[in-house]
């Protein structure tokens, strides 16, 4: 088949796989998608307000390990290896990256920075260029978790480091209608797999057989994995409440459940989506029950949140969990969408920080995954998904049924 009879095929399926309107469906199919001029305009305008109310003249921001962060924020590059972006308000950016490999991409995607191989030592590249820039001591910020050699590097020659993380992560906590618009595609992208595990979960496949399912389902649409992690347990004989980061050989049975955590990006945009499975048969009795109760709490926090809203007001929205007798595990409701962001709270059982003193604002994104278990830890569901907060409440970004399945 030709190239062009690929790609006739390939824009026809994701109308019909992906179910996304054409505007959606034209930011997935392009070649390298983009946030339009205004968009980047309005990200770059917020950061030079932040470091002008910091007296930050110059920010070195620092990305590594394929994901974005604050360097694929503010260039569309999503850091490979190692890059370096150097933002200074009305000048070009400057953009270093490792390895030299990746620099002929880093110039595509990121066209409206001058974009050089860092050299032997890209801190060493990203300091003449401050002093280029005529960057004073004390007037230089940085953003992204910059190691400790280049952080001392840089404080040994610019005097004490302004750090911009927290302003930063202020800014991700509101998204833009187009940011929203590619959370939607990663949400969808991440439903895929549960659609993928309905239809395939089947007694004698194993834990990484189920990790292997839920990235098939999305890498055709250009879906990345961030995470799947899963708890396989035998619902008659439960061993633990959490799925667990990483896979184990353990074959599924009938009589098993199955709760799952799933997060697809497209580029650096993705939803999380948390289901339970049984396998064979349904929910046993106690099961049931978690799951009750987990959807109890998802729906009243779901009902509640809103603009305005206290974070203390979704600890108590969650007492169903424990009015039923169990507790859980995970937080119970956190900030997503550029990081791993405020509020975090747990229910009234189990909060591994102090409730944070803040209200909800519209454009927030959060995720709700009451993980529901006995207090023994020995059994737990987990269900729940991304949602956005808007001036009418929240609405969900994901498609997927809630569940519980049966499968297999």
């Amino acid at each position: 088949m030709d190239r062009i009879g690929i790609k006739s095929q390939t824009t026809a399926g994701a109308k019909d796989v992906l179910k996304l309107d054409d505007r959606l469906i034209e930011i997935v199919e392009a070649e390298y998608p983009r946030f339009s001029e205004l968009e980047m305009k309005r990200r770059r305008s917020a950061m030079a307000r932040a470091m002008a109310e910091a007296e930050v003249d110059h920010l070195l921001v620092y990305g590594s390990g394929f994901r974005g962060g604050a360097v694929g924020w503010l260039s569309q590059w999503l850091a490979t290896t190692e890059a370096h972006l150097i933002f200074s308000p009305g000048e070009k950016d400057a953009m270093f990256v490792q390895y030299y490999n990746h620099l002929p991409l880093a110039r595509v995607i990121a066209r409206e920075a001058d974009v050089a191989w860092g050299g032997a030592s890209t801190i060493q590249a990203s300091l003449a260029e401050l002093a280029k820039r005529g960057a004073r001591l004390g007037r230089v910020g940085v953003a992204g978790a910059m190691p400790f050699h280049p952080y001392h590097a840089l404080a040994a020659r610019f005097g004490d480091v302004v750090d911009m993380n927290r302003a930063y992560n202020r800014l991700r906590m509101i998204k833009s209608a187009e940011e929203i618009d590619w959370f939607r595609i990663g949400a969808r992208l991440s439903d895929l797999s549960i659609d993928a595990l309905r239809r395939e979960i089947r007694s004698g496949i194993t834990e990484r057989d189920l990790g292997a399912i839920v990235e098939g389902a999305y890498q055709t649409w250009g879906g990345t994995n961030v995470i799947h992690f899963f708890a396989v347990n035998a619902m008659r004989a439960p061993a633990y409440g959490v799925p667990r980061q990483y896979p184990s050989t353990r074959k599924v049975r009938n009589g098993d459940v199955i709760s799952t955590e799933i997060t697809s990006n497209f580029w650096d945009y993705g939803g999380q989506v948390l289901r339970t499975f049984s396998v064979g048969e349904e929910l046993t009795p106690l099961f049931r029950d978690l799951h009750d109760a987990a959807d109890a709490a998802y729906d009243a926090i779901l009902k509640v949140l809103r603009p305005g809203l206290h974070a203390e007001e979704i600890v108590r929205a969650a007492r169903p969990i424990e009015e039923a007798g169990f507790t859980t595990y995970d937080d119970l409701v956190h900030g997503t969408g550029g990081g791993y962001l405020p509020p975090i709270v747990g229910s009234p059982s189990r909060q591994n920080e102090p409730i944070p003193d803040m209200r909800i604002e519209a454009g927030m994104m959060m995720v709700i995954q009451p993980n529901v278990i006995t207090k023994d830890e020995r059994a737990g569901i987990q269900t729940g998904e991304a949602v956005v907060v808007t001036e009418k409440g929240a609405e969900s970004l994901h498609t997927a049924p809630r569940g519980p399945f049966v499968v297999g």
